[in-house]
């Protein structure tokens, strides 16, 4: 009897270190997945307050200075969804540590360039790690942690990179280029890159995947590809062409045709890149479009709120950075902290709403800035709102993303929400920073001042944001359900041993 009772307290020793361990484990994957994007998500704000020195520096063009931006906003945004699926079919970990060693090895070249053409070639190649190592990373975290209240924490940490990452690059941009030069944006990313392919080999389990005979569908990945990597290049050249010029009606008919012809083609194909199984969810489907609509509003704050307190209220680069990181202090403490507790208390669609309906206040907010205005009384008020529902937001809109991804399907999962935060950033950028352009331009030939009439476009783009957050919100009430525990994945219901020991 002392024997049965001694093993079976040994047993229970060993499965209970087995689950510490594997709690463990699944921990530092997280952690480095998300350097890893963290890496990528910086670049795309890192960038924007170098532009001046870049310009200074390489002799860029007015015009051509926005394809710094735009060189490695195409490929980023066209990639994502071949790489999701690419994925599930050789391996998540695979394409991860790929992307990393293209991203890397092309920010080394970005900040070796001393020409114009090398850095935009450079840009477009960094475009492609960055999507190659973005698209499969959500759907390695929702497969690390099945269970409901450990993936609420994890996409908690994962949505913290993906907001807040933004803002701290801004800071972080600032800093290098008024402390050390432009080129320091891209060679911080040389050792962070090694060291987290390096502890990307180490800590995350080999995929094997479904294997390329299972699903390679090349002409839809062509079709899809094409397809996007032109959106994103007509409506980024909007600002340059306009939105009923001939350039952008030819460029976004032929985008819209193929993509056309890539849902025909996904109906019909024996193993679709992107099966159309994925938006029989309703949740799935308004997630994605909600985001569009959430991350179109808010670029209106990322972009426009930092040319507000520099062209307007005069801040350096590095006072910009500061003056946004409240944004990114808010963001952490809900994604890391609250939120997850709250998804998996009351479900995501419940969070959602509340967070919605804070970001669009913080925009309208912002849409009453004075030109005279001052940051403590005007500007802080409204970001710590945007912070608080960015960071309430985020993660339920990833929980209900990836609410109906299996195993076989997270990567493209993955890949889709991505590519919607990508088509929002781009599309809230182009048509709020024209509208804003524009109104600008026309205070100034009523006789306004330049900080008057910056202030009126920034304002009009501001209130606009805050209307697309509110149609979003919309949505939100009145298509979105919380998953029940019968939709959830069919690993979050395996015992913990299983899962533990896998």
């Amino acid at each position: 009897m002392t024997a049965v009772t001694n093993h079976a307290l040994l047993e229970g020793v060993l499965v209970q270190r087995a689950n510490s361990s594997a709690r463990t484990s699944r921990w530092a994957a997280l952690a480095v997945l998300c350097a890893g994007q963290l890496m990528v998500i910086l670049d795309g704000t890192i960038v924007s307050v170098a532009l001046p020195s870049i310009q200074h520096s390489l002799g860029f063009s007015s015009s051509s200075l926005a394809w710094v931006v735009n060189a490695y906003l195409v490929p980023f945004g066209g990639l994502l969804l071949l790489a999701g699926r690419l994925g599930d079919l050789i391996g998540r970990k695979r394409v991860f540590i790929a992307g990393l060693a293209v991203f890397t090895a092309a920010s080394l070249l970005c900040g070796v360039s001393q020409d114009p053409a090398m850095l935009l070639a450079s840009r477009f190649v960094q475009g492609i790690g960055g999507a190659v190592t973005s698209a499969v990373t959500l759907g390695m975290v929702v497969t690390l942690f099945p269970r409901s209240k450990e993936r609420a924490k994890a996409i908690g940490v994962y949505s913290f990179v993906q907001s807040a990452g933004g803002s701290t690059g801004l800071l972080v941009g600032g800093a290098l280029t008024q402390t050390i030069s432009w080129h320091w944006i891209f060679f911080v990313n040389v050792p962070i890159g090694i060291v987290a392919a390096l502890l990307a080999e180490r800590v995350l389990a080999p995929e094997h995947g479904a294997g390329l005979d299972k699903g390679t569908d090349f002409v839809g990945g062509l079709l899809v590809t094409s397809a996007l990597m032109l959106s994103v290049y007509t409506i980024v050249e909007t600002t340059n062409y306009g939105w009923s010029s001939a350039h952008t009606l030819s460029f976004g008919t032929a985008a819209l045709t193929l993509l056309i012809a890539f849902v025909a083609r996904q109906a019909k194909a024996p193993h679709p890149l992107l099966p159309l199984r994925v938006f029989r969810s309703l949740n799935v489907a308004a997630a994605l479009g909600i985001q569009a609509l959430m991350v179109a509003g808010m670029f209106s704050f990322q972009f426009l709120c930092v040319l507000y307190l520099q062209k307007v209220l005069g801040f350096d680069e590095i006072h910009t950075g500061l003056g946004i990181f409240p944004v990114s202090v808010a963001i952490g403490a809900l994604s890391l902290g609250l939120s997850p507790k709250l998804i998996a208390r009351f479900g995501p669609r419940a969070v959602l709403l509340p967070g919605l309906s804070l970001i669009a206040a913080g925009l309208a907010a912002l849409g009453r800035v004075p030109a005279g205005g001052s940051y403590v009384v005007d500007v802080l008020p409204a970001l710590l709102p945007l912070g608080i529902g960015f960071g309430l937001a985020m993660p339920s809109l990833a929980t209900l993303a990836m609410s109906a991804a299996t195993p076989q399907d997270s990567g493209i999962a993955s890949g889709m929400f991505n590519t919607m935060q990508q088509i929002g950033s781009a599309f809230g950028l182009a048509v709020l920073s024209t509208l804003a352009n524009a109104h600008t331009d026309a205070l100034l030939d009523d006789g306004a001042s330049t900080a008057s009439a910056l202030t009126g476009g920034y304002q009009l783009a501001f209130r606009i944001g805050s209307g697309l957050v509110a149609v979003a919100l919309l949505l939100g009430a009145t298509l979105l359900r919380s998953p029940t525990r019968a939709q959830r994945p069919a690993a979050e219901k395996k015992p913990v041993a299983e899962n533990a020991t896998r």
